[in-house]
């Protein structure tokens, strides 16, 4: 067993696991790290092992295209988070309550996606308290700053961040599928690459300050409008991966969600796959 740190929205984690394990890594490639005498407390360390079930009680089941993340809790009050594929387990994630210190027991099916999915649950908890939430989004840079993109599966998010791509010069895809968010000291939030990302491999460890939030709805046509208040608040929430029934962890969600929706102007844009609804959105939301 060897350990490795890694650094995403400058928070320090650290990786303890066989080499097998870290060949399989690739996408953790550009935020690895050394330690330094100024590098900052670890936010969680893993510690990654073949093993058996555990025993745990049920709370909630969460599932998306074949995938299931099944959320409990064991007799002596660690959260387990067990993840399946077609029915099948790759693996079962063990935590302290505070998220910061968790082992990885894992099945030998799929142990790549068992890691990367208990990898972005344990960075989703552990720094919620911290000022950061993991978005489900895609986001582009363009003048130093960064575009967000939200929407339900299949909206449209990749397809709206390539339009920008292909007729916007000067973009660049920052993260396909989930940047993270994190309020600086001084008020000013910044998104920034994560090693998870969707269908389109893009692992940069780069970040810049929030330009706009844009959420996307399908429709015959191209119109977009700004979202304040409560409005703009109900559009952020729902992209937030997070353990809502926690409460110091919707307590912290919530806090970087009004500090979004107060701080970084959201908007809403029905709109069609094309040119004019990319040039619509940019011209709007950087003017």
């Amino acid at each position: 067993m060897e350990k490795r740190h890694f650094i995403v929205a400058e928070h320090l984690f650290t990786i303890e696991a066989e080499e097998s394990i870290f060949q399989q890594m690739g996408n953790y490639v550009p935020f690895h790290t050394e330690l330094a005498a100024d590098s900052p407390a670890p936010l969680f360390s893993l510690n990654v092992i073949d093993g058996e079930a555990i025993d745990y009680v049920e709370e909630l089941t969460q599932e998306e295209e074949g995938q299931e993340i099944i959320c409990g809790h064991t007799a002596d009050g660690r959260s387990v988070f067990e993840t399946r594929w077609n029915g099948k387990s790759a693996g079962w994630l063990i935590s302290t309550p505070d998220y910061t210190d968790a082992t990885l027991r894992l099945s030998g099916y799929l142990p790549k996606s068992a890691l990367d999915n208990a990898l972005m649950v344990l960075f989703a908890m552990a720094s919620a308290v911290h000022g950061t939430a993991l978005f489900h989004s895609a986001v582009v840079s363009l003048d130093g700053k960064g575009y967000m993109f939200l929407g339900r599966s299949g909206t449209g998010k990749s397809t709206h961040a390539r339009l920008w791509r292909k007729y916007i010069e000067g973009t660049e895809l920052m993260n396909d599928d989930n940047p993270a968010v994190r309020i600086m000291p001084d008020g000013v939030a910044w998104v920034y690459g994560t090693p998870w990302s969707g269908k389109t491999p893009c692992y940069k460890n780069v970040s810049c300050p929030v330009g706009a939030i844009v959420l996307l709805s399908q429709a015959p046509y191209n119109k977009i409008e700004r979202l304040k208040g409560v409005a703009a608040y109900a559009a952020v929430m729902p992209s937030i991966s997070g353990k809502r029934w926690d409460r110091k962890i919707a307590d912290g969600l919530h806090e970087t969600e009004n500090a979004l929706a107060g701080s970084v102007p959201v908007w809403h844009l029905d709109c069609l796959p094309d040119e004019a609804a990319a040039r619509l959105c940019k011209d709007t939301v950087t003017a």
